[in-house]
């Protein structure tokens, strides 16, 4: 999740491993997920991983200020860099692109290790109050593939590509939490069908942008878009598509 710096929630997540309390936020996440199936991600978590872990409550309190609703945050951006680390591991040689995308949802949905917190935290970030921040962690699990899958692009494309894979990855797990078939392979071909529709996209876009008036105004589009505030890792808000601001 990208969050500005001033808010008491954006201490960096358990999983960059530059907060000192990293390793106890994670067990503590690890701790309340199986509970979400009784007590859903409202507050009556904290009493019960303070008391499973032997910590003091307000010292869960202190790690997730905003109670239930950190810990999913924290749960989703823990799942995101368990996929990196698995795509790091993963022998991709010989994939054509469209698949090692693919693969790379696949990893992500294999990296979440409770269904039901999934769906449960699919329905908290639906809540008007936190959509805002649901599209947020969207986005970072998109940002968290292309990065993964090695995109060092830094022009408007870096913006298209996530907001692209933000929509896929959306509906892709709307797909799965509703998916019974036999070792998900219906949500695989899902996947598939959608980074399918990606890629006619993309070659559309290209073949626009062959047009040489068409393409001669794209281009003056991306270099005025070059110099707004270059992306990166650990962006805040402001910095997403619909609110660039300039340098």
């Amino acid at each position: 999740m990208m969050t500005d710096s001033a808010d008491p929630a954006a201490d960096p997540a358990p999983e960059t491993g530059r907060d000192p309390d990293s390793a106890l936020r994670a067990r503590l996440v690890a701790a309340a997920t199986p509970h979400v199936a009784f007590d859903g991600w409202s507050d009556a978590l904290l009493p019960i991983v303070a008391a499973q872990e032997d910590v003091r409550l307000s010292e869960v309190r202190r790690l997730f200020p905003r109670g239930a609703v950190d810990i999913a945050a924290a749960s989703h951006r823990m799942g995101d860099a368990e996929m990196t680390r698995r795509i790091a591991e993963a022998d991709m040689t010989g994939m054509r692109f469209r698949d090692r995308v693919a693969r790379a949802l696949e990893i992500r949905l294999e990296a979440i290790e409770d269904k039901e917190a999934a769906r449960r935290a699919t329905a908290l970030f639906a809540l008007p109050h936190l959509a805002p921040e649901g599209a947020r962690l969207i986005w970072g699990t998109a940002d968290a593939v292309w990065t993964a899958l090695g995109d060092t692009s830094r022009d408007a494309n870096w913006y298209s590509k996530r907001a692209t894979l933000s929509a896929v990855w959306a509906s892709v797990v709307l797909f799965w939490l509703g998916d019974d078939s036999w070792e998900g392979q219906a949500t695989r071909d899902f996947i598939s069908r959608r980074i399918d529709d990606v890629m006619r996209i993309e070659q559309v876009k290209g073949k626009v942008r062959s047009i040489p008036v068409i393409g001669g105004l794209a281009g003056m589009a991306e270099r005025a878009m070059s110099g707004l505030r270059a992306p990166g890792r650990g962006m805040r808000p402001e910095d997403l598509p619909g609110r660039w601001s300039a340098r």
